[in-house]
Protein backbone atom coordinates (compact mmCIF):
# COMPACT_ATOMS: atom_id res chain seq x y z
CA UNK A 1 0.00 0.00 0.00
CA UNK A 2 0.95 3.65 -1.15
CA UNK A 3 0.38 4.93 2.13
CA UNK A 4 2.38 2.63 3.78
CA UNK A 5 5.41 3.82 1.71
CA UNK A 6 4.73 7.13 2.46
CA UNK A 7 4.07 6.24 6.34
CA UNK A 8 7.79 4.51 6.71
CA UNK A 9 9.06 7.25 4.86
CA UNK A 10 8.03 10.03 7.49
CA UNK A 11 8.36 8.03 10.49
CA UNK A 12 12.34 8.77 9.96
CA UNK A 13 11.29 12.01 10.73
CA UNK A 14 8.84 11.35 13.55
CA UNK A 15 6.33 11.81 11.46
CA UNK A 16 4.70 8.77 10.25
CA UNK A 17 1.59 8.70 12.90
CA UNK A 18 0.71 12.37 11.41
CA UNK A 19 -0.88 10.77 8.44
CA UNK A 20 -4.43 11.96 8.50
CA UNK A 21 -7.20 9.29 6.74
CA UNK A 22 -10.14 11.23 6.03
CA UNK A 23 -13.39 8.50 5.42
CA UNK A 24 -14.06 10.00 1.81
CA UNK A 25 -11.94 10.32 -1.52
CA UNK A 26 -9.34 13.27 -0.91
CA UNK A 27 -8.34 12.40 -5.03
CA UNK A 28 -8.99 15.73 -6.23
CA UNK A 29 -7.96 19.20 -5.25
CA UNK A 30 -11.84 19.65 -4.65
CA UNK A 31 -12.70 16.55 -2.36
CA UNK A 32 -9.39 17.05 -0.23
CA UNK A 33 -10.18 20.33 0.49
CA UNK A 34 -13.53 19.41 1.68
CA UNK A 35 -12.11 16.49 3.56
CA UNK A 36 -9.99 18.73 5.44
CA UNK A 37 -12.15 21.12 5.76
CA UNK A 38 -10.08 23.89 4.23
CA UNK A 39 -10.19 26.23 1.32
CA UNK A 40 -8.68 24.31 -2.08
CA UNK A 41 -5.88 26.79 -2.16
CA UNK A 42 -4.34 25.00 1.45
CA UNK A 43 -3.89 21.74 -0.88
CA UNK A 44 -0.79 20.99 -1.42
CA UNK A 45 -1.14 19.07 -5.27
CA UNK A 46 1.40 17.01 -6.28
CA UNK A 47 1.63 17.38 -9.93
CA UNK A 48 4.10 14.05 -12.08
CA UNK A 49 5.88 15.39 -15.30
CA UNK A 50 8.22 13.97 -17.99
CA UNK A 51 11.92 14.65 -17.47
CA UNK A 52 14.89 14.74 -19.74
CA UNK A 53 16.36 11.89 -17.71
CA UNK A 54 13.94 11.58 -14.69
CA UNK A 55 10.55 12.24 -13.47
CA UNK A 56 9.84 15.35 -12.00
CA UNK A 57 7.09 16.02 -8.93
CA UNK A 58 6.16 19.60 -8.60
CA UNK A 59 4.56 20.17 -5.37
CA UNK A 60 2.43 23.65 -5.49
CA UNK A 61 -1.04 25.05 -3.82
CA UNK A 62 -4.18 23.87 -4.93
CA UNK A 63 -5.27 27.30 -6.60
CA UNK A 64 -2.39 27.69 -9.20
CA UNK A 65 -1.55 26.25 -12.82
CA UNK A 66 1.57 25.33 -14.15
CA UNK A 67 2.80 28.28 -16.42
CA UNK A 68 4.16 26.75 -19.29
CA UNK A 69 6.71 29.43 -20.40
CA UNK A 70 8.55 29.49 -16.39
CA UNK A 71 8.48 25.29 -16.92
CA UNK A 72 9.93 25.54 -20.18
CA UNK A 73 12.32 28.27 -19.12
CA UNK A 74 13.68 26.57 -16.31
CA UNK A 75 13.61 23.23 -17.54
CA UNK A 76 14.49 23.83 -21.11
CA UNK A 77 11.96 21.77 -22.46
CA UNK A 78 7.69 21.75 -22.33
CA UNK A 79 5.35 20.37 -19.92
CA UNK A 80 4.17 16.95 -20.59
CA UNK A 81 2.81 15.06 -17.70
CA UNK A 82 3.54 11.64 -17.09
CA UNK A 83 0.60 9.39 -18.71
CA UNK A 84 -1.87 8.41 -15.91
CA UNK A 85 -1.09 4.90 -16.24
CA UNK A 86 2.68 5.38 -15.84
CA UNK A 87 2.41 7.64 -12.75
CA UNK A 88 2.55 4.59 -10.31
CA UNK A 89 5.38 2.74 -12.05
CA UNK A 90 7.55 6.34 -12.42
CA UNK A 91 6.58 7.40 -8.77
CA UNK A 92 5.63 4.90 -6.47
CA UNK A 93 2.43 5.97 -5.84
CA UNK A 94 -1.20 5.82 -8.17
CA UNK A 95 -2.90 9.38 -8.81
CA UNK A 96 -4.81 10.56 -6.27
CA UNK A 97 -2.40 9.35 -3.78
CA UNK A 98 0.80 10.98 -5.41
CA UNK A 99 2.98 12.71 -3.12
CA UNK A 100 6.60 13.73 -2.47
CA UNK A 101 6.98 11.01 0.67
CA UNK A 102 8.29 7.61 -0.26
CA UNK A 103 9.12 8.34 -3.63
CA UNK A 104 11.35 6.35 -6.44
CA UNK A 105 14.90 7.07 -6.37
CA UNK A 106 15.11 8.85 -9.17
CA UNK A 107 12.73 11.47 -9.03
CA UNK A 108 12.62 15.35 -8.86
CA UNK A 109 11.07 16.87 -6.43
CA UNK A 110 10.44 21.10 -6.96
CA UNK A 111 8.26 22.93 -4.57
CA UNK A 112 6.27 25.96 -5.73
CA UNK A 113 6.53 29.38 -3.70
CA UNK A 114 2.78 29.40 -4.08
CA UNK A 115 2.66 27.51 -0.78
CA UNK A 116 4.51 30.01 1.14
CA UNK A 117 1.43 32.33 1.59
CA UNK A 118 0.16 29.66 4.15
CA UNK A 119 0.97 28.62 7.47
CA UNK A 120 0.05 24.95 6.78
CA UNK A 121 -0.82 23.12 3.59
CA UNK A 122 -2.32 19.41 2.93
CA UNK A 123 -0.14 16.99 0.73
CA UNK A 124 -1.53 13.77 -0.31
CA UNK A 125 0.01 10.99 1.77
CA UNK A 126 0.25 8.17 -0.67
CA UNK A 127 -3.16 7.14 -1.31
CA UNK A 128 -6.70 9.06 -2.44
CA UNK A 129 -7.84 9.33 1.33
CA UNK A 130 -4.66 10.31 2.99
CA UNK A 131 -3.13 13.45 3.56
CA UNK A 132 -0.60 15.16 6.27
CA UNK A 133 -0.87 18.86 7.45
CA UNK A 134 2.56 20.52 7.10
CA UNK A 135 3.68 23.74 7.74
CA UNK A 136 5.94 25.17 3.98
CA UNK A 137 9.52 24.79 5.62
CA UNK A 138 8.22 21.14 7.26
CA UNK A 139 7.61 19.99 4.10
CA UNK A 140 10.95 21.31 2.76
CA UNK A 141 12.47 19.78 5.68
CA UNK A 142 10.75 15.89 5.18
CA UNK A 143 10.84 15.59 1.51
CA UNK A 144 14.10 15.36 -0.80
CA UNK A 145 13.50 18.44 -2.63
CA UNK A 146 15.47 20.33 -5.45
CA UNK A 147 14.28 23.53 -3.79
CA UNK A 148 11.74 26.45 -4.27
CA UNK A 149 10.96 27.08 -7.54
CA UNK A 150 8.25 29.95 -9.44
CA UNK A 151 6.32 27.48 -12.00
CA UNK A 152 2.47 28.16 -11.34
CA UNK A 153 0.70 31.18 -12.19
CA UNK A 154 -3.16 32.10 -11.07
CA UNK A 155 -2.43 32.76 -7.53
CA UNK A 156 -0.91 35.51 -6.96
CA UNK A 157 -2.48 38.77 -5.68
CA UNK A 158 -3.10 41.51 -7.84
Amino acid sequence: MSVERARKYLSQFGMGDKIITFRESSATVELAAKAAGTEPARIAKTLSFEGKENPILIVTAGDTKIDNAKFKHFFGFKAHMIPFEEVEPQIGHAPGGVCPFGVNENVKVYLDISMKRFETMFPAAGEENNAIELKPEELEKYTHNEGWVDLCKGWQEM
